[in-house]
C-alpha cells in the first residue's frame, strides 16, 4: 500500500507564490510519474502538472509558465512551485503518485490541500 502526503498550501494574495510538496511512502516499487490535479468548487478536476521518471513534463494550459514541477525519484516526492498566483487558482490541490510494479501502474492520491488566492 502506498501513502501520499501533501505539504504546503494555504492563503496568498494575488501575484504571490506558494510551494506544494508531496511525498509517498509504503510499498513503492518504482516511481513512474507524479503530479498534481486541482478542483475548485463546482468545477471539474483538472490536471495542473505532472512529471515522469524520465523527466517529461506536462502542464495545464492555464499554467502559462507560472508553475514548475520537479521530482526526486529516490525520495518518491515532488515539489510544485507556483508563482504569480491568481484568484482563479483557488482550489483543492491533490497529489498523485504512479507506482510501477512490473508492467502495471498503480495510482495513489493524497487527501488534498487547499490553496486560496485572495486579496
Amino acid at each position: 500500500q502506498v501513502q501520499v502526503v501533501e505539504f504546503g498550501g494555504g492563503s496568498v494574495q494575488p501575484g504571490g507564490s506558494l510551494s506544494l510538496s508531496c511525498a509517498a511512502s509504503g510499498s513503492i516499487s518504482k516511481l513512474y510519474s507524479t503530479g498534481w490535479y486541482r478542483q475548485a468548487p463546482g468545477q471539474e478536476r483538472e490536471e495542473v502538472a505532472s512529471i515522469t521518471r524520465g523527466n517529461s513534463f506536462r502542464y495545464g494550459d492555464f499554467v502559462k509558465d507560472r508553475f514548475t514541477i520537479s521530482s526526486d525519484n529516490a525520495r518518491n516526492s515532488n515539489v510544485l512551485q507556483m508563482n504569480d498566483l491568481k484568484p482563479e487558482d483557488t482550489a483543492v490541490y491533490s497529489c498523485f503518485i504512479d507506482n510501477m510494479v512490473g508492467d502495471m501502474i498503480f495510482r495513489s492520491w493524497g487527501q488534498g490541500t487547499q490553496v486560496t488566492v485572495s486579496s
